[in-house]
């Protein structure tokens, strides 16, 4: 008997990619033994050198395409196999739609045991480049001396100049390669992470597509920045777009990028967005949907599907700063909105303002004890809740709420398949609730992330 596997590092072989991971990565069966593929696609027939291996499976290097998917495009980022930041760009878009409701479909099916709900085709971009509205660009330091921009190598804090990403609004990759220069040419030294020395660590730039407004964003080590006057001066001239000019300070040694501590350098502390008929009052460290045309999309399902007449009251659960909720209470009679985060309802409660919604309360918390608190003290009973947790899903004590609370429906607006998956069969396998159907929407083209919008109904 011997363990020995049926490949070895550093051999070449010849396999066909069978299926994509979650991950985006093609999988490839060698006598039943499985090899992890980057940049592959299901259908081909490729060359690969096997670089790593472990008992049950290992990963290999695409050597050479011998017989090419009919999905397979030539990917427009020069860098895009050093970065990581998009997983997809080497598939038609039309193929990355279908392997993203495919994805789902399998999720629904193997870990929720939900192989018989409808599960939309998933609702795509017609231009599915420069979407992201928020750009943050970690600043580093050239041989030469000077300034550079740009994402890390794929794993690795390398830094890569570039001077552009093609899912980027191309305002934001302006803007940051502008501020780049202006702060090489006012000598400002980037931040070393190795030595903990150094200015500034990132520019982030916001950018409202409605209304064109943009936010620059400064982050560095402590509250020194030197030039801050000619700084300001300089980027008000050469970007004119620019409302506002923030500093926040970060003086740890982590990978988080945002400190505590946050002041406005010149201009105003927010910039306004809108979606659809609602406008968004967007702070430097605001969560805000980076996708501004498919937040729309998804949002207008979610109200689909909260189905409301008019009558209803509504918890909308992880409400961030306020956006699902204010969408809802155009239809709704009371809007109950709740999140853990303090800023968030700071935001919320002031974008209720700009929009005149008096039908909507925000509470600072944990859904699964404000809304019982609200149901003794005042007697609320939702008719509709709304979900839309992190990736890690609904906390079990979140979902044993809403079982005790009995809504109509539950609109479940889902970031991760898996944790959607387990949660709707935790709601099933009760017997009080039937996942009617799911709609995918591609929030993130190029990339292996996909959203959902699921409709849970009451078995009356």
């Amino acid at each position: 008997m011997t363990n020995e596997l049926p490949v070895q590092k550093n051999e070449t072989i010849t396999a066909t990619i069978e299926d994509l991971t979650h991950e985006g990565a093609g999988v490839a069966k060698v006598d039943g033994y499985t090899l992890f593929v980057p940049n592959s696609l299901p259908g081909e027939t490729a060359e690969i050198k096997v670089i790593k291996t472990k008992k049950g499976y290992g990963f290999g290097r695409l050597l050479n395409v011998i017989e090419e998917s009919p999905d397979r495009v030539e990917p427009p980022c020069p860098i895009y196999k050093l970065c990581g930041g998009c997983q997809l760009q080497h598939m038609s878009y039309g193929g990355q739609k279908q392997y993203k409701h495919k994805q789902v479909v399998e999720a629904l099916s193997r870990l929720g045991g939900l192989s018989d709900v409808t599960v939309h085709p998933t609702l795509g971009m017609e231009e599915p480049w420069h979407y992201r509205n928020k750009a943050q660009v970690p600043i580093g330091t050239k041989p030469d001396g000077h300034l550079k921009a740009g994402f890390y190598q794929q794993r690795s804090h390398r830094i890569m100049d570039m001077d552009a990403c093609i899912i980027q609004q191309e305002s934001n990759d302006q803007a940051v390669q502008t501020v780049k220069n202006i702060a090489d040419e006012l000598g400002i030294t980037s931040y070393n992470e190795d030595k903990h020395r150094g200015m500034l660590r990132h520019v982030v730039a916001r950018y409202a597509q409605t209304t064109g407004q943009l936010m620059i964003v400064l982050i560095t080590k402590d509250e020194t920045l030197s030039h801050k006057k000619k700084l300001i001066e300089k980027i008000r001239t050469e970007i004119p777009e620019t409302v506002s000019i923030i500093h926040n300070i970060n003086p740890k040694r982590t990978n988080v990028i945002f400190g505590d501590k946050t002041n406005v350098l010149w201009g105003e502390e927010y910039i306004y967005d809108h979606i659809g008929d609602i406008s968004f009052a967007i702070s430097a460290r605001s969560f805000y949907q980076v996708n501004p045309v498919q937040t729309k999309v998804l949002y207008d399902k979610a109200l689909e599907y909260a189905d409301l007449k008019g009558h209803e009251t509504v918890v909308d659960a992880y409400c961030g700063i306020g956006t699902i909720s204010l969408f809802l209470a155009q239809k709704a009679k009371h809007v109950h909105g709740v999140d853990i985060v303090p800023e968030a309802i700071t935001d919320a409660k002031r974008n209720a303002r700009i929009n005149q919604f008096e039908n909507v309360t925000f509470a600072v918390g944990e859904a699964e004890e404000v809304v019982p608190w609200w149901a003794k003290a005042n007697g609320l009973r939702p008719d509709v809740m709304v979900v839309d947790p992190p990736r890690k899903g609904c906390d079990d004590k979140l979902l044993d709420m809403m079982l005790e609370t009995s809504p109509e429906r539950i609109v479940y607006v889902s970031c991760n398949p898996a944790t959607l998956a387990r949660d709707l069969k935790y709601l099933t396998e009760s017997g009080a609730y039937e996942v009617k159907e799911v709609q995918p929407v591609d929030m993130f083209p190029q990339t292996t992330h996909v959203e959902c919008v699921a409709l849970i109904e009451s078995v009356k």
